[in-house]
């Protein structure tokens, strides 16, 4: 495994340890390793661990039994805990930054795109549909490459540095937000349509199209994680 970048370590270790359970890898029922093994693993010290499995605890995940070890209680965070809602609420301001950046590449896009663009952005949402039989970290990478090509036709180099910088923390949290609503358990390639109907919207050259199929799909997004 990895080990992790500096701070916040105890998120991201907790967000690992989650993922790891979510393929599989520690089953419902199982014993996680112990404390030493997995901040070994991770390359964080034993507190970062400790931190790490109280928030799964919080999350219903996971559960200590003293003196046999954590076990797996649970495959994703428990529906409406507070740890849940907490993820939620930050990802719900991510979209609203992704919606005043990329709303406006999108139009720019529609204006501003070349041959080679559009040729970029149909490769783009090509690799997204094959990525559908992918773990949810390739989908999210497929999706977000879609994204930046977008971005990129939009030929204005500010937007591109902006969304550039904004790219990995997007990442992170839609990972989360994959997990997080079990979004592609019904349908592996999860907003394929909308997705396709922005990329018409390009080649169409249709500024207000693609302006409105994005703000759409990034508000209905961000309500669902308001939610209660």
């Amino acid at each position: 495994m990895t080990p992790l970048r500096p701070s916040p370590l105890a998120g991201q270790a907790a967000d690992l340890i989650e993922q790891r359970i979510r393929a599989g890898e520690w089953p419902v029922g199982g014993k996680l390793p112990g404390e030493v093994a997995l901040a070994k693993e991770l390359g964080v010290g034993r507190s970062t661990v400790r931190e790490a499995l109280r928030t799964l605890a919080a999350a219903g995940m996971v559960h200590s039994r003293q003196g046999s070890g954590v076990f797996v209680t649970a495959d994703r965070p428990a529906a409406g805990d507070w740890t849940t809602r907490l993820r939620a609420a930050e990802l719900a301001h991510v979209y609203e930054v992704r919606t005043m950046v990329e709303v406006q590449a999108a139009r720019l896009a529609a204006e501003r795109r070349t041959a080679t663009d559009l040729a970029a952005v149909d490769a783009a949402l090509a690799a997204r549909l094959a990525a559908g039989g992918a773990d949810d970290t390739a989908f999210v990478d497929a999706d977000i490459a879609l994204h930046t090509a977008i971005v990129a036709a939009a030929h204005n180099p500010v937007l591109d540095d902006l969304f550039a910088q904004f790219a990995p923390v997007l990442r992170e949290h839609l990972v989360a937000l994959v997990g997080l609503f079990g979004l592609r358990e019904g349908d592996p390639n999860q907003g394929y349509a909308s997705h396709a109907e922005l990329v018409r919207a390009l080649h169409d050259g249709d500024p207000a199209a693609a302006g409105r199929v994005l703000a759409t799909e990034l508000e209905s997004t961000r309500a669902r994680l308001l939610s209660p």
